[in-house]
């Protein structure tokens, strides 16, 4: 039996941004995982299909699996001879009892390593404008656990921290934050010392409150403020206006569901980001290529009878190379046959594989090829098109009426998917999504299959171009379309739609 063992990997504050390249090189490997109330939604999303998991549900004051119990679920978990990962919000060993965990591991042999994570005490005042330090303000920084057990007194040393003329951070605190102020106060504080609480950082819902350690605890209760939340006492809270960046960002403050394939979403989900977007990556739909590819092969015995390829999607012309290479053709056999796309997309995916497109429509869109190709096909003319199970009937039928000999392949299904750790109806119900990115009418039909009982009314859609509209349409949504069926063209509708409300 092989050996198993453990990694314990911070996921950092929330942010997927954040989470670094080792954490997810190693929970791409992951067998087990075993996660964190605390762990970001969009790193939840990225675990890869076929993992076991196992939600231990740590928060604060709420346990749902005791630590004991942690301990011995990854003890038995590799004892099976399984790669099993520890994902925890922020830091595994900064209050994350990940010390507690290794003890267990390391007195009956487990294997383990260790993958820092970012920790919310550095990144949330990072994402608020708030350096924890600055040479005029102070030359120390202090992170002191503000959660206090049951029935116990705190073990704090005030009049310590106040000497130290550092920033102090307190984790977990939120609940005693009154006490906190007040005995900072007792122990020689400065009642003006600017003091913040920073709820829910780096994600879309984040929210600063800064004021004086005197009125910090009255405004927070004026204005209200969720968990998880961090408390910052010290002299640099007051740059916070001055250095706060994350809020001028296009699309700070949104959540964005994007539904694309997740073979095909990083770049979609990567420019959100970039814009400062909270990104969801729940894809609605996967494509699995035919597991009887005859009549493709068929098609390849004939390549030199065909005037025209056509590709109606990336997956199509990957799909395509791939089956070409497993009956070892290559491009020489496509010499003298025309190409055409309906897209930047695809026309992009062709040329990864050498070759340029002869044709591509002013819309990108079935409707728009069709009309294309018929100025271009002539009369008996054969033409191939290797694409999706379920593909736009209209395409074919209107080179076939001006006399095209047209072989439509099916190369590949569209099957539904349905993420198996975020409540997408749910979220959509609470109000915490502020808008849907879909690229396909496929991924409309796909997110509303996994998300049956959903007041479709309420999700704002936006959509590529119009038969991905008018598919939204047929739900009900609020629809937006952009001008260019280009992932450019998408994002800046997502800013236009964000600025209008």
């Amino acid at each position: 039996m092989k050996q198993g063992k453990v990694w314990l990997v911070g996921a950092g504050p929330g942010d997927m941004g954040l989470f670094t390249l080792k954490g997810m090189e190693v929970l791409s490997r992951a067998e087990v995982v075993v996660y964190d109330s605390l762990v970001g939604q969009s790193i939840l999303s990225r675990i890869p299909a076929g993992v076991r998991l196992i939600d231990v549900g740590k928060r604060a004051s709420h346990h749902t699996v005791p630590q004991e119990n942690i301990n011995e679920i990854l003890l038995s978990e590799a004892r099976k001879g399984l790669r099993v990962v520890r994902l925890k919000g922020g830091d595994p060993f900064l209050f994350g009892r990940g010390g507690e965990e290794l003890e267990v591991l390391r007195e009956n042999g487990i294997p383990y390593e260790v993958v820092p994570g970012v920790t919310s005490p550095l990144a949330v005042p990072a994402y608020n404008g708030i350096p924890v330090t600055h040479r005029d303000l102070c030359s120390s920084v202090h992170v002191i656990t503000g959660h206090r057990r049951e029935g116990m007194e705190y073990d704090i040393d005030f009049q310590a921290l106040v000497r130290t003329k550092g920033t102090l951070i307190f984790l977990m605190g939120v609940a005693s934050l009154s006490f906190i102020c007040e005995s900072l106060l007792e122990a020689g504080m400065e009642p003006d010392m600017p003091a913040a609480v920073l709820s829910r950082g780096t994600t879309a819902g984040q929210k600063r409150i800064v004021a004086t350690v005197s009125t910090l605890f009255s405004e927070t209760q004026r204005q209200g403020v969720e968990t998880p939340a961090i408390i910052v006492v010290g002299k640099v809270c007051a740059l916070s206006e001055q250095f706060a960046w994350y809020e001028a960002l296009p699309l700070a403050g949104w959540k964005v569901v994007v539904t694309r394939p997740k073979n095909l979403i990083s770049k979609t989900a990567e420019r959100l980001r970039e814009k400062g977007a909270e990104v969801l990556e729940l894809p609605a739909i996967r494509t699995v290529p035919m597991k009887n590819q005859t009549r493709l092969y068929q098609a390849f015995e004939r390549l030199g009878t065909y005037r025209w390829i056509v590709f109606t999607s990336p997956t199509g012309v990957q799909i395509f190379f791939d089956e070409m290479r497993r009956k070892n053709l290559d491009i020489r056999s496509l010499a003298g046959v025309k190409v055409a796309v309906i897209g930047e997309g695809t026309k992009k995916a062709l040329a990864e594989h050498g070759i340029y497109a002869d044709l591509m429509p002013e819309t990108y869109d079935g409707d728009s090829l069709g009309a294309a190709l018929v100025r271009k096909v002539n009369k008996g003319e054969h033409v191939l098109i290797p694409r999706a199970e379920r593909g736009n009937e209209k395409l074919v039928a209107r080179l076939e009426d001006e006399g095209a000999v047209v072989e439509d392949i099916p190369t590949y299904q569209t099957i539904f998917e349905q993420s198996r750790l975020i409540d997408e109806k749910k979220e959509f119900e609470s109000g915490s999504v502020d808008c849907a990115v879909f690229t396909s009418a496929s991924t409309v039909r796909g997110f509303v299959e996994g998300t049956r009982g959903l007041d479709y009314t309420t999700v704002r859609a936006a959509c590529i171009g119009k038969q991905t509209k008018a598919a939204a349409d047929s739900y009900g949504m609020q629809t937006f379309m952009a001008e260019k069926a280009t992932i450019d063209s998408l994002i800046e509708l997502v800013e236009k739609m964000k600025r209008s409300v």
